[in-house]
């Protein structure tokens, strides 16, 4: 409520004002009696203000001793909107008490009050981009400071304060030129029955995206399978999701497809379990094999210790037993599952080497139906006899 009084404030003040004299103190627009040097000195103290303000900038990230964090960068922000209040304060006196603003007046019908409207409205959408960036840094200094808040819910908070605050910003403005507000909610209401229809898929995709940032089946940086691709979650945003992939391509999914395709989260827990398939002998003692793998793979650097790696007879094949190696990763990434699957595999190798345990590969023996030996196999061909070929001997003849 204090803001749409002050503004009514200020529109009234601006309509019952009458211009100021030459010579009083707040007379700004004497000192610059040209209309090229009340330009020149717009120039200069916009670009003063910028100036301070990409001062600010840097000094808000610079670390002092003699104040908190907190208090530095909150005296910095406040020195950043007194100098640009007051920079745009100064240009609008000049301009606005100078000759040339009743000349333009006269000429479009404008008065004093639209002016002051104008000036405001200029106000709040500064100040409305303005206050965004300072929550932005405000929340995320609070997330910073607080591990139970995730990048994704970071992300999500900062999002729902920046559409409030221009929302809130957009309703002043509307109060401020005193629109009307029935039936500017009216035309937005069959504006938005129109774009609904004409942006069904694009209203999916929002739709799906805020269903994605509340019910957070995955978050920023987790490893992920959506259809056909698999990588890491880049960015997730109201309409898509982007992911890197772990051959470098970044791929931009649409939140409504990433809502119907399967979706496999690898790093939901913060391990994975690797399965890696190794076969024995037939001739071989299942169990002893079983006790060496897992010994081996219990020594690696790479996979957990807790919980500990298993080892499990998985199925006949046709040459071997097949054992299933199974060990633990933390903070799954590409990276580690290929350094621990390579470790894992190279690890039971050698001890398998060592203990004289044979990898059989697949290997095809002929034989008679008789098993009493193979069949015989031999270069030379035998020459066919007549009756072999179905002939008669001595038919020629």
């Amino acid at each position: 409520m204090t803001v749409p009084v002050l503004a009514a404030v200020l529109l009234r003040l601006a309509a019952t004002a009458t211009p100021l004299q030459s010579g009083t103190v707040l007379d700004i627009a004497s000192l610059f009696p040209t209309f090229e040097l009340r330009v020149a000195a717009s120039v200069l103290v916009t670009v003063a203000v910028v100036a301070v303000w990409r001062l600010g900038a840097r000094l808000h990230d610079k670390e002092v001793e003699f104040v908190s964090m907190p208090v530095w960068h909150l005296s910095v922000t406040v020195l950043r909107l007194v100098v640009v209040a007051g920079g745009g304060a100064f240009v609008f006196a000049v301009w606005s008490l100078s000759g040339d603003i009743g000349t333009i007046s006269a000429q479009y019908d404008l008065n004093r009050q639209t002016f002051v409207r104008i000036a405001l409205s200029a106000a709040f959408v500064v100040g409305a981009y303005v206050l965004t960036s300072v929550l932005g840094r405000f929340i995320g200094e609070i997330a910073s400071t607080r591990p139970e808040i995730s990048d994704h819910q970071r992300e999500i908070i900062y999002r729902i304060a920046q559409v409030t605050t221009y929302l809130a910003t957009l309703a002043v403005i509307l109060g401020i030129w005193r629109a009307d507000l029935g039936g500017f909610l009216v035309g937005a209401g069959f504006l938005g029955i129109v774009v609904g229809m004409a942006a069904r898929q694009t209203l999916g995709a929002l739709i799906a995206g805020f269903v994605i940032m509340f019910s957070r089946p995955f978050e920023i940086g987790d490893w992920v399978e959506v259809g056909d691709y698999e990588g890491i979650v880049t960015e997730i945003t109201v309409v898509n999701t982007r992911i890197q992939t772990f051959d470098g391509e970044f791929v931009m999914i649409p939140n409504d497809v990433v809502s119907s395709e399967s979706l496999v989260n690898r790093s939901r827990k913060g391990r994975l379990r690797l399965d890696i398939e190794v076969g024995v002998d037939y001739e071989t003692d299942i169990d002893r094999a079983a006790d060496v793998a897992q010994s081996a793979v219990e020594d690696l650097d790479e996979v957990l210790s807790v919980p500990k790696p298993q080892v499990v007879a998985k199925r006949f094949d046709d040459s071997a037993v097949v054992l299933g190696v199974r060990p633990w990763i933390d903070r799954p990434s590409a990276r580690r599952w290929w350094r621990a699957r390579t470790a894992t595999i190279s690890a039971v190798r050698e001890a398998f080497a060592d203990e004289d345990i044979t990898i059989p590969f697949p290997q095809r023996a002929l034989s008679e139906r008789d098993p009493s030996g193979p069949i015989p196999l031999t270069d030379q061909r035998t020459e066919a006899s007549p009756e072999a070929d179905g002939g008669v001997e001595g038919a020629d003849e």
